[in-house]
């Protein structure tokens, strides 16, 4: 099991996830933060500090963004397991379809 961030954070990435996680599992995308399913030791200190409630573990994903669980994995397809978000920068790139969506909660992506 994991962690997911979901469509919320499409756009903000506030980054509190990022300075709570204590293995750093959380890396940036352009767009969104994505958890490495791998990485992730299911503690959830990720989950209560993010502002956009973006964060669930993934048996509560809502139906309505239960294919984050999908995209948040899939991010990593082509990465593997980094080994650590601080040593590593992604963030010129996204999952295909969120680098599609169109520009979220005011933002100009």
């Amino acid at each position: 099991m994991t962690y997911v961030i979901s469509a919320s954070c499409i756009d903000v990435k506030d980054r509190a996830c990022v300075d709570e996680c204590p293995v750093d599992c959380i890396y940036e995308g352009a767009r969104m933060l994505y958890i490495q399913p791998d990485e992730c030791v299911d503690c959830g200190a990720c989950e209560p500090v993010c502002p956009v409630e973006a964060i669930f573990f993934e048996d509560d994903v809502p139906e309505e963004t239960a294919r984050f669980t999908r995209l948040n994995a899939e991010f990593f397809d082509d990465l593997g397991s980094p080994g650590g978000a601080a040593n590593s920068n992604f963030a010129d790139r996204d999952h295909p379809e969120i680098a599609a969506m169109p520009a979220q909660n005011g933002a100009h992506a």
